[in-house]
């Protein structure tokens, strides 16, 4: 495998200076993130058909072994406060379980049954999305969570960073990101991490995006539930409508904290009626705004 490989241009780094070797190992991280560019249209695709898969009841899942898993933890985990994606629609299947999270849990990835049995107690079906991430594409108990999910009928996707890898051949959606040789052979957690990582920021972002959880560039479906994330959402509402501060906390208290409804009270909108639009056009502010009917009192 190609991250398996030794780089002959590393081959005495220990004996390199301290400056040399980081702004090394920084052209390195580039090239990871260069590495993506040719698989965009393929997380494009990806990410459209996995938005049109979670936009009722779907949940997303990760899965993954070592840091190929804690990658998959760390995107999912940021979607609730910054999307208000449920937390009952988001899952981790991690070899070895939460314990993997904090520390390596050694041979659990090498359990293909343990992949499969955690999908099959998952429940997974036709309605979820399944992201198996693997920087070797063979680790077993990723290979076979994600063949048996899309055996039951969900829609998955697999990452890796070898061609030729099993995760890519038993997947709907293969994403090939080919970081070859590691400066420190073997050690995926440097290239091949953060080429998974820039992968699932690109990926998650853009299926919330195509969910209508961003309006205008936005986070306008986050939750305000505490006192920083209220002043975020009054500055939010402030700007979409053109109304003052004091006028926007009024609406974002109205709502309860919902920043989407708080655009349409502070536009014009009845509280009741604008709730409605939303629900009927699935949470789409720019389509509710286009359709909800207004009043005349916005800040009482």
């Amino acid at each position: 495998m190609s991250t398996e490989r030794i780089n002959e241009r590393f081959a005495d780094l220990e004996t390199w200076p301290s400056l040399d070797l980081v702004t090394a190992f920084h052209e390195d991280q580039l090239a990871a993130v260069a590495a993506v560019g040719p698989v965009l249209p393929a997380i494009a695709a990806a990410a459209d058909a996995a938005a049109a898969r979670l936009a009722d009841t779907g949940r997303l899942i990760y899965v993954g072994a070592g840091t190929s898993g804690r990658i998959g933890v760390q995107d999912g985990v940021e979607l609730t406060p910054t999307f208000n994606w449920p937390q009952e629609r988001l899952l981790f299947v991690l070899a070895g379980g939460e314990e993997a999270v904090l520390q390596s849990v050694e041979g659990a990835e090498d359990s293909a049954e343990d992949g499969q049995w955690n999908i099959l107690k998952a429940g997974v079906n036709e309605c979820d999305v399944v992201i198996g991430l693997a920087a070797s594409g063979a680790t077993p108990f990723t290979v076979a969570a994600v063949k048996y999910a899309g055996l039951l009928g969900a829609m998955t996707i697999g990452v890796a960073n070898n061609r030729d890898a099993p995760l890519l051949e038993t997947c709907a959606h293969p994403i090939l990101i080919e970081t070859g040789a590691e400066a420190i052979a073997g050690s995926t957690r440097m290239k091949a991490g953060t080429a998974q990582k820039v992968f699932c920021n690109l990926f998650s972002t853009l299926v919330m995006v195509r969910l209508g959880r961003v309006y205008r560039g936005l986070m306008v479906d986050m939750r305000a539930s505490n006192e920083k994330l209220r002043r975020r959402a009054a500055q939010i509402v402030a700007e979409l409508t053109d109304r003052d501060t004091a006028e926007a906390e009024i609406a974002v208290d109205q709502a309860k904290g919902d920043v989407k409804l708080a655009v349409m009270i502070a536009s014009g909108h009845d509280p009741a009626a604008a709730q409605d639009a939303l629900s009927q056009h699935s949470g789409d502010l720019r389509a509710a705004l286009a359709h909800g009917p207004l009043r005349l009192d916005v800040a009482s």
